[in-house]
């Protein structure tokens, strides 16, 4: 079977591999340096200083070259040495959805007493923070990269480089990092849910939804009905406030993949990813129900990751319908 140039390149590619704890520390031999393009004219002007000099036997032009040439290798190493012993690992990164940008938060230290100039993290076309971090120090570097589809996202191969201290040569290394962003499904947009409710007893009251006994004010809801609203409190330029009933029962909302019209896959979960946020919003406890997955009924931020995360993450293990 025939390999691809790519695949036959890949044992000779320099990169820095993460360690057990999931760093990566930059070594000499995973350093690539190439000359910038300013560092190729400055390359093409020493030359041509240099036939210059020759062919007029001027001291003055020999000097002059060899001290443009001098500096432009001693820019090879200074560039080199900017990335040598540098530690970057993965920090955290907070889920998002499908369509937004992913903002990777990555660790940058400095083992070194030398400070470390122009450092700038990206991947491919998208780039991150440019930064300076001095002698032994650590700062973070926020890399932002778009998202396209619902699932686990996983930092791809990242580039540290730098052209310090001249511009002339630019310095890079390749790390993989082991760090993963879940992409919940883009929301589709506002609608009714062809939900089920049922009502069920409960020891803590309907938590504010019910129609038996007054128990306090809270702020107004997107879809709070306005019987509810306390127009009294609103005179007297309170906000906008809205009763809360309590009882000893409280409304259960189901969610149910079964019930959702639309065929496509993809469609249903952006669907039941909207219905979740509404339910949150306004903070009726609600269940759902996934082939192959059943999440019990609740309410709250942990709630909801869990049921976004079931959206995010489903059919991984199971063939949709």
């Amino acid at each position: 079977m025939s390999l691809s140039l790519s695949q036959r390149l890949r044992p000779f590619l320099r990169h820095a591999k993460a360690d057990p704890q999931g760093g990566v520390t930059v070594r000499p031999r995973s350093i690539y340096i190439l000359p910038t393009r300013q560092g190729l004219l400055l390359a093409l002007v020493i030359l041509l200083m240099l036939i210059g000099s020759i062919n007029y036997g001027s001291n003055l032009g020999h000097l002059a070259t060899f001290f443009l040439a001098g500096l432009w290798l001693t820019s090879i190493i200074h560039t080199w040495r900017n990335l040598l012993g540098l530690r970057i690992q993965p920090f955290r990164v907070a889920s998002v959805f499908a369509g937004e940008t992913a903002e990777f938060l990555l660790s940058l230290e400095n083992p070194s007493q030398l400070p470390r100039y122009a450092l700038e993290v990206r991947h491919r076309k998208q780039v991150g923070d440019r930064l300076d971090i001095p002698g032994s120090d650590q700062l973070l570097f926020h890399l932002p990269l778009s998202t396209r589809r619902r699932g686990p996202f996983p930092l791809p191969r990242v580039t540290l480089q730098s052209s310090y201290p001249l511009g002339l040569f630019r310095a890079w290394t390749y790390a993989d990092l082991p760090l993963e962003c879940l992409v919940y499904p883009k929301p589709a947009e506002r609608g009714q849910p062809p939900i089920t409710t049922a009502y069920q007893r409960s020891d803590q009251g309907d938590r504010g939804v019910g129609t038996d006994d007054f128990i306090g004010l809270r702020p107004f809801r997107s879809g709070d009905s306005t019987k509810h609203i306390d127009w009294k409190a609103y005179a007297r330029q309170q906000g906008l406030l809205c009763k809360q009933f309590g009882g000893d029962r409280h409304l259960e909302v189901r969610l149910d993949w079964d019930l959702i019209p639309e065929q496509e896959p993809e469609r249903r979960l952006s669907l039941l990813c909207r219905y979740v946020l509404q339910q949150e919003e306004l903070g009726q406890a609600y269940s759902l129900r996934l082939p192959g997955v059943t999440l019990s009924s609740g309410t709250g931020q942990a709630h909801m990751q869990r049921c976004l995360s079931a959206l995010a993450r489903f059919g991984a293990d199971h063939e949709t319908a």
